[in-house]
Formats: structure tokens, C-alpha cells, sequence
């Protein structure tokens, strides 16, 4: 299975001057786990995840004045539509992430994840036979 086949298509964009909590009320609406962060000045992209914005308010931050630029990873590793899933899984893996941009061409065309990865591996190890006992 490819990473276009588990991907989510509905990327949640936002800009570098969003705020922790609009960044998180955005997130929170959409029920996603992060959101890419495009820096027209730099013309670069960005993640920032739910962790980034937990461990910033953890830490006593204000989520109101804190912004999306001063908590985005942006040493990201992309991923390609037709990744397989196991090359998604050891980027993840060997990167310490849950979440990487799904590019195609110059923009992002989604996010995968591993939860998404998950949702398409249990099915299909669910109708392997069990290993036979010996």
C-alpha cells in the first residue's frame, strides 16, 4: 500500500504569525494532529503538531501570544505520494516523528501519519492466518 492511499487530503495550512491557540483551535476543529506552516518570507514549509503546542504550554507559555513560527519544525522530512507505507513508517521511525508532508510537485497534497498508517495495516493483518503454533 502507498502513502496516497492512506494519506489525509485536506492539509490545514496556516501562517507563521497564527498563534498557539488559533493554530490549536484550527487543529481541534478539524480533528488533526498537525497542521503545515507556510512562511510566504521564506517560502518554506513548516509542521507544527499537537505535541509542539502541548510542550509549549506545559512549559508556561502564553498560547495567545506565542506564534506558529517560533514552534515549527522546519528541518522537515517529505514524504512522496508513492512512498509505501513501510519507507513512511522508517521515516517516522528513524526521524522521531508521527506525522510527515505528503509532497507532489511545490505544494503538500497531504499528511500522513501513523495513525493513519495503522488504519490501513490492521485490516490487512487481520485477515492474515495466524501463525501456527510450534
Amino acid at each position: 500500500m502507498l502513502v496516497r492511499d492512506a494519506m489525509t487530503t485536506v492539509v490545514l495550512t496556516i501562517g507563521p504569525t497564527h498563534t498557539l491557540r488559533q493554530a490549536a483551535r484550527l487543529m481541534s476543529a478539524r480533528r488533526i494532529g498537525a497542521a503545515v506552516v507556510h512562511d510566504p518570507d521564506t517560502c518554506g514549509l513548516g509542521i507544527i503538531t499537537e505535541r509542539d503546542i502541548l510542550d509549549a504550554v506545559g512549559s508556561g507559555l502564553d498560547p495567545d501570544r506565542e506564534t506558529a513560527s517560533a514552534h515549527t519544525t522546519t528541518d522537515v522530512v517529505f514524504a512522496a505520494p508513492a512512498w509505501t507505507l513501510e519507507e513512511a513508517a522508517e521515516a517516522m521511525t528513524h526521524g522521531g516523528f508521527r506525522h510527515l508532508i505528503v509532497l507532489d510537485g511545490d505544494g503538500p497534497v497531504g499528511v500522513v501519519s501513523v495513525r493513519d498508517i495503522i488504519r490501513c495495516w490492521a485490516p490487512a493483518r487481520r485477515r492474515q492466518p495466524a501463525a501456527a503454533a510450534g
